[in-house]
């Protein structure tokens, strides 16, 4: 075990020990000359003594000036070699590996997502304790994969199991084996492996993480004559084989790959039992996770612990993820600064978020006509929500431009919601329509500002009656899924022409009955419509409370989730 530890050593750091076998060979050539030259100083005569004094300093000035500029360039010379250009090939892989205990971060730094960290911890013990899993007949962990969406900590997550297990740690995106010529995508997932089999034999194990693992994953398809299909083919296929030839030996090496793509975009050869054996979902935080969240991240500034309320805080940030949740502390920070503030307060907190969700507010300056019409505009989908979407909060209303739109109405979510229901997917598409509706009852005439509340609302009619079967007409099945397939390998379509008429006319009444609901809702509540837009032209921003004073003044109450 001793000498395979020696063998795995010398081919990591063959350069290395080049190199200081070399400078030590030159130290100990300088030391024999030196100590040569002392003896022969002893031994001369006193006018050989002057002379020789009198042109040391030169000959000094000259070797250092000679030794040095060569030093230079052989140092640069293999460097060059070795490290820039990967042992003088365009397939390997230069990326150094991390001591599993220098990355530190451990559980404790792993806020939320119990779940998750539970099926970690486990994995932690089967990398440790692989003797006494082979003991009793049982395979070695191979491959974990951890799906979720961007930002809820699927790296940071993989960190933690490397520090943990102190293991050497190599991380590595998808794209980076992905090149435009054909082979070398292969050849890089080779000298990987071959570098983490060195390293898991020199520490006793290895952690590959492959972040992004769906541009180097994705289910394989034919080739489109560019040569690009047949690289991504090509990588996928020797990163398959190289998880098979894990079995074949007793290096203790775990890859560990994290996409944010659904896990049926990947292919299944990927995902079958002896590759990937472990997934872990790690999802959004929920309520609890976003309290410890932000006591997590609120500790490493300066805050005033009485103004600012974290339960609150939990509370509307719905949704959020704990890359969001950090973003809103790090922006609050900069804006108390900014704000010449010692401590964040909840003001800065709230202005954070709206800075990230809504956008900065813009110079510009609306006339006051397009400020009526804006303020129509967002009024509608104010009170639409109120009167219609209990799971969501009308929680600000602004006809300041911010982003790339004159106005926004900010509704956020109170609760988590996994699954929705027609009748959520009907309130959204109402809410989107209110401002159309709200715009056609006033003016007679709408705006160019309807655009994306039209898109929002046809993409969510669309997949209702495409996909989800919620049409009139009562077809069931998931259309577009079936002709995206069938176009993408060019085969004809499935549906006629006639069942697309149905479809679309389904559509059409999805929409057409959403709007006709608006319409008569802001006919009949056209006092509170107006008295909305008079308070926006007034102030131009109303906030929660401001909103709420409003309805209960017209005796309106949100309607039972």
């Amino acid at each position: 075990m001793r000498w395979r530890k020696i063998k795995y050593f010398l081919e990591l750091y063959w350069i290395r020990i080049i190199l200081f076998t070399l400078a030590f060979m030159v130290l100990v050539g300088m030391v024999v000359t030196i100590t040569n030259g002392i003896q022969a100083w002893n031994e001369s005569e006193s006018y050989l003594r002057q002379s020789q004094l009198a042109i040391i300093p030169l000959q000094m000035f000259t070797w250092g000036i000679l030794g040095l500029i060569q030093g230079i360039v052989y140092t640069y010379m293999m460097y060059w070699m070795f490290y820039k250009r990967g042992g003088q090939s365009f397939t390997q892989t230069n990326k150094k590996s991390i001591a599993g205990e220098k990355l530190g971060i451990t559980w404790q730094d792993v806020i939320g997502m119990d779940e998750a960290k539970q099926e970690a911890l486990e994995v932690v013990k089967l990398i440790t304790d692989r003797a006494e899993v082979q003991r009793i007949g049982g395979k070695i962990l191979r491959g974990i994969l951890m799906l979720g969406p961007p930002g809820c900590g699927k790296t940071y997550l993989a960190k933690a199991i490397a520090t943990e297990a102190k293991l050497p740690f190599i991380s590595m995106s998808g794209s980076e084996f992905v090149e435009m010529f054909v082979g070398v995508g292969a050849g890089r997932i080779r000298s990987l492996f071959k570098k983490a089999g060195r390293l898991a034999g020199l520490s006793g194990g290895c952690i590959i993480f492959i972040d992004e693992i769906d541009a180097v994953g994705a289910q394989r398809a034919a080739e489109t004559g560019f040569g690009g299909q047949t690289e991504t083919n090509t990588t996928l296929n020797q990163l398959l084989v190289e998880m098979d030839g894990l079995k074949e030996k007793e290096l203790n090496i775990v890859i560990i790959g994290a996409s944010n793509m659904p896990e049926n975009f990947l292919d299944a050869a990927l995902l079958r039992p002896g590759r990937f054996d472990r997934k872990i979902y790690v999802d959004k935080p929920n309520l609890e996770d976003r309290q410890k969240l932000f006591a997590y991240y609120l500790q490493k500034v300066k805050f005033d612990d009485v103004n600012v309320k974290i339960d609150r805080l939990s509370r509307i940030t719905v949704g959020n993820s704990p890359a969001d949740i950090a973003n809103i502390v790090r922006e609050a920070a900069l804006i108390a600064v900014r704000n010449k503030r010692q401590v964040i307060t909840m003001k800065d907190i709230d202005d954070a978020r709206e800075r990230i969700a809504l956008g900065i507010k813009r110079r510009l300056k609306l006339s006051d006509k397009e400020k009526l019409q804006t303020a129509y505009h967002e009024a509608g989908h104010a009170i639409v929500t109120y009167l219609l979407a209990p799971s969501k909060d009308v929680f600000k209303i602004t006809i300041t431009p911010r982003g790339r739109t004159g106005g926004v109405t900010w509704i956020p979510e109170r609760e988590e919601i996994f699954i929705e229901d027609q009748h959520q997917l009907l309130n959204d598409i109402k809410i989107s329509l209110g401002s159309y509706a709200a715009e056609k009852n006033k003016f007679g005439a709408t705006t160019s500002g309807v655009y994306g509340d039209f898109t929002a609302a046809l993409n969510t009619a669309h997949s209702m009656v495409w996909q989800l079967g919620m049409g009139k007409s009562g077809l069931i099945g998931n259309f577009s899924g079936t002709q995206a397939a069938r176009s993408f390998f060019n085969q004809s379509p499935q549906i006629s022409e006639a069942m697309k008429e149905r479809l679309d006319n389904d559509v059409q009444d999805v929409l057409q009955t959403c709007l006709q609901e608006v319409t008569a809702l802001l006919k009949k509540e056209e006092p509170l419509l107006d008295r909305l837009v008079k308070e926006l032209i007034a102030k131009e921003e109303l906030n929660y409370d401001e909103i709420e004073a409003i309805f209960k003044e017209f005796g309106k109450a949100r309607p039972a989730a």
